[in-house]
């Protein structure tokens, strides 16, 4: 009876193991993303959000600041009320941490909309190559059952909209003193600001490897306007 139980309590343990934390997908910062992605990357990097620990930073954006009763002079870098919204995968698996910080997961990048890449880089990657190779096209389910965000609203109102009064049903403290009664532009309208350049990225020419739903729902207005990829040196075709 003893070893009968210590099998189940064994099997249960292990069920817990691989079903728990182990298997949570994990953050793995914008260079791994980058490696494949290079024209949007390059985009990315001259945007607000590639920028946004810079403006933690003594003697940045005073102003701002000033006018959200903030310190202009303090080091907001290691705030942990203030960090989570200046970088890939704060309180997650893999993410960013004050104790250790990582620079592929300092600033908003891919991670923050797209989802932990670790769960479903590698089937995106597959998807890449078995396309190129052979014509063959991947379902977005697929990796949409792996953990990419292919919508991603929530993920940018978990810090634009965290602020007491926000119409965002999630707010909740610690809140950002960057609202729209401090100043009019930090009002968020995401099916605007999804469409900021300057703010997210530019939008490049696809190869159609992954179909079907779900299906980001201004990707066909992207891509009807989309860059032609650029060429890198490495890589003449320009290919993603």
């Amino acid at each position: 009876m003893k070893h009968a139980i210590t099998h189940i309590l064994a099997i249960l343990a292990m069920t817990a193991f691989f079903s728990g934390t182990v298997l949570a997908a994990d953050f793995e910062g914008r260079t791994k993303c980058s490696s494949c992605h290079k024209s949007q990357a390059k985009s990315w990097n001259d945007t607000a959000h590639a920028k946004a620990m810079e403006s933690l930073k003594p003697g940045t954006r005073k102003e701002a600041k000033i006018k959200a009763k903030l310190d202009p002079d303090k080091d907001y870098t290691q705030d942990k009320d203030c960090v989570g919204c200046h970088v890939d995968g704060w309180g997650k698996k893999g993410g960013y941490t004050v104790e250790t910080p990582k620079k592929p997961l300092a600033a908003v990048g891919c991670e923050s909309c797209h989802g932990p890449g670790k769960s479903y880089r590698g089937d995106h990657r597959k998807g890449g190559q078995a396309f190129e190779s052979k014509g063959t096209t991947m379902q977005r389910k697929v990796l949409a059952d792996k953990g990419q965000d292919f919508h991603f609203e929530e993920a940018c109102s978990a810090c634009h909209l965290n602020y007491e009064g926000s119409p965002w049903k999630g707010a909740k403290a610690p809140y950002t003193p960057f609202t729209p009664e401090v100043d009019a532009k930090y009002t968020f309208d995401f099916d605007k600001m999804v469409k900021d350049v300057k703010a997210m990225h530019e939008h490049y020419k696809l190869d159609g490897t992954f179909v079907g739903e779900p299906k980001f729902k201004f990707h066909d207005e992207f891509q009807a306007n989309a860059k032609e990829k650029v060429a890198d040196k490495k890589d003449k075709k320009g290919k993603d």
